[in-house]
């Protein structure tokens, strides 16, 4: 392969990841992948389409721009705007049929303008603020948001959305607990004044994997989509609780070529600010990766994979480059495979021990992984 550094994308692994959660919430939910943050870093397009094959209903982007990608890629099923949209991009939003999540008046109001211009109705989601205290129509003034929404012209009440605050990363669920009651409350209200919502939706990977009380109308899952679990605590709180036999399966595998092999002898410096001093006669793999291609600059410790073996990672991460120590490593030659994330022999570095290693979550690690970079699909 020509490229410096790959990405491959595991399409038996994405189809199992859906599979799976689709065992979880039947059939009877709508089943509405995230695939926003160029689908966790695992390319966009090819993995909607991947997920639709695999019986996915619904997608749901950040972004008009990701929306206009699937829709350019001829994927027609119902997909879901979660951020926000500018006020001059509904229009464009509006005639690719997104669904938009609104709280704002001014936003509520151009969608209905531009449907009405279409001759279409616009399907809207409200997202009612439950505790999480990022978007969100405060719940004391729901009820008169939605009474106005129901009256203007060209616009369908199809949603009512919240989303939890800390749901992944305890084991204490009191607050998501407290949220779910805050949420149930308003579909009520909104029950009691004569404007019922067709589809409840609040749960995400965590939510869906433990909480079958959360699963309503439709689920909204990310990470787990892509193999990985929102948290350890939520990991250990499925194997403590659940037990019901759910997998999943780690889609990415992220590798590069050894660029030039050296001999460093003892005390000699490694990379900038001479932070890494060599004890023995040390050789060096030069690996053409860095904190550009997403390669984060904080990790003051970690392993690649060469011939199935791990080797240390030396010094600072450059813009471009790495540097690891392959003085155990007998063999290794120029341009020989390195696994940066995935397995190789009975060795394995995973999103997971990149984030420990940063001092950060799973998901920064693979969706910080520069879009640049060529995902190539794998069986």
């Amino acid at each position: 392969m020509s490229e410096l550094t790959w990405v491959e994308i595991s399409e038996s692994s994405l189809k199992n990841n859906i599979r799976q959660l689709r065992t979880i919430i039947g059939r009877n939910t709508l089943l509405c992948p995230c695939v926003k943050a160029n689908a966790y870093g695992h390319g966009l397009v090819p993995t909607a389409k991947t997920f639709i094959d695999a019986g996915a209903d619904w997608l749901s982007v950040n972004a008009v721009y990701e929306a206009q990608a699937l829709r350019d890629a001829g994927i027609t099923a119902p997909v879901y705007i979660l951020g926000y949209v500018p006020l001059d991009s509904i229009a464009p939003a509006v005639d690719l049929n997104c669904r938009l999540v609104v709280y704002n008046m001014e936003t509520l109001k151009a969608i209905s303008a531009a449907a009405k211009k279409n001759g279409a109705a616009a399907k809207v989601h409200l997202k009612v603020e439950t505790g999480t205290n990022r978007q969100g129509i405060p719940a004391t003034d729901l009820n008169e948001f939605a009474a106005v929404a129901n009256t203007l012209d060209n616009i369908v009440l199809e949603g009512l959305a919240t989303h939890f605050a800390n749901i992944e990363d305890t084991t204490d669920h009191s607050y998501a607990e407290h949220q779910l009651d805050r949420f149930q409350q308003a579909a009520a209200a909104l029950k009691s004044a004569g404007l019922e919502i067709p589809l409840l939706h609040c749960a995400n990977s965590a939510a869906t994997i433990l909480f079958q009380k959360t699963l309503f109308h439709m689920v909204r899952p990310g990470i787990a989509c892509y193999g990985m679990w929102p948290s350890r605590e939520t990991r250990d709180a499925y194997a403590r609780e659940i037990k019901n036999g759910f997998k999943l399966s780690p889609a990415l595998t992220w590798k590069t070529k050894i660029a030039q092999i050296k001999p460093v002898p003892a005390g000699g410096c490694i990379g900038y600010g001479c932070t890494f001093r060599t004890e023995r006669p040390t050789t060096l793999a030069i690996i053409p990766v860095g904190y550009y291609d997403g390669y984060d600059r904080s990790l003051r410790r970690g392993h690649v994979l060469i011939r199935g073996r791990r080797a240390p990672v030396l010094g600072r991460i450059c813009m471009n480059i790495i540097m690891a120590d392959i003085t155990d490593i007998p063999g290794a030659a120029l341009e020989d495979e390195v696994v940066l994330i995935g397995s190789a022999g009975r060795e394995a570095v995973t999103a997971e021990d990149l984030a420990a290693w940063a001092g950060t979550i799973n998901y920064e690690i693979t969706t910080r992984i520069n879009e640049r970079i060529p995902r190539i699909p794998v069986e």
